[in-house]
């Protein structure tokens, strides 16, 4: 059995914490009510030789995140946090570094909850992830402009309650497959549970457009398309037919944390898989 990872606590406006202290009251509505954002990112070692990839992107999503929900966001206090968690942290090859901000205890309104956690990663996962998945299609049971004219549905907005995204992986492994694509209910690909869809169709890249489909901004999926625009490649987002997945020259889930994972399998049905592209948009995104 494999051990236990190492992590780090720290809490806005206290510091690094023993690991397993309580740091929520059981009425915050962060854990009741799911009202509450965080995102994440990967760091590099530790110490004073730590990298946190993409932190100005990550915290810019994190506090639009926050805004959206109408929670105050202090910038600089996260900075300060995210440096002292990180000059504590061992130097190990790769860790998650996961933000959180809740709206606090229903008892005390106005009090958020801010903290962090940095969590070392299992290697293997990540390189058989990387190396390629297999996916299933799940119906996400809204069309592809559902988000329109609906703000309160919080599109966009990497919220605390993620149990449909939960459920959506046990449903896609219960069926044999490594991961799940949300597909809207008029037929076009969204988003994966943790991660962003990108299409090879020849030299063009293709990802879904957020806005009215509601889906997050992906920071590895702007990273990938800047990158490959400037190596001279058509990127485009638009909505994008579950058929062309299936006639497509490639298919990836690409995320922060896991990589950029080509689909080798999808609803059963093997996809065209090139190694070279493989190559080619694991360095673009970082990997």
């Amino acid at each position: 059995m494999r051990a236990l990872s190492r992590q780090l606590v720290a809490l806005l406006g206290r510091g690094v914490v023993p690991t397993g202290q309580p740091i929520a009251t059981a009425d915050d509505v962060g854990l009741v009510r799911g009202d509450g954002c965080f995102d994440a990112m990967r760091v590099l070692g530790g110490g004073a030789h730590a990298v946190v990839e993409n932190l100005d992107d990550h915290l810019q999503r994190f506090e639009q995140s926050a805004r959206t929900l109408g929670l105050a966001f202090d910038s600089g206090a996260w900075r300060s946090l995210i440096a002292e968690a990180v000059a504590a942290w061992p130097d190990l090859p790769e860790a998650v570094l996961k933000l959180v901000l809740t709206r606090g205890p229903e008892s005390n309104p106005g009090v958020p909850t801010g903290f962090l956690t940095i969590t070392e990663l299992n290697l293997d996962a990540m390189r058989r992830a990387r190396a390629g998945i297999t996916v299933r299609l799940l119906n996400r049971g809204y069309a592809s402009d559902a988000f329109a004219d609906a703000p309160w549905l919080l599109g966009g907005v990497k919220l605390l309650s993620y149990a449909v995204n939960a459920a959506a992986k046990r449903v896609a492994e219960a069926h044999g497959d490594t991961d799940a694509l949300f597909v809207s209910s008029d037929g076009y690909a969204l988003e994966g549970p943790t991660s962003a869809v990108i299409v090879r169709q020849g030299d063009r890249l293709l990802t879904t457009p957020t806005g009215d489909t509601g889906i997050l901004d992906s920071v590895t999926g702007r990273q990938i398309f800047a990158r490959a625009a400037g190596e001279g490649l058509d990127t485009a987002h638009e909505l994008i037919p579950v058929s062309t997945l299936f006639e497509s020259d490639g298919v990836w889930l690409a995320s922060s944390i896991r990589g950029v994972c080509p689909v080798t399998r999808l609803d059963g049905q093997q996809l065209r898989v090139d190694h070279d592209w493989n190559a080619r948009l694991a360095a673009w995104g970082g990997f």
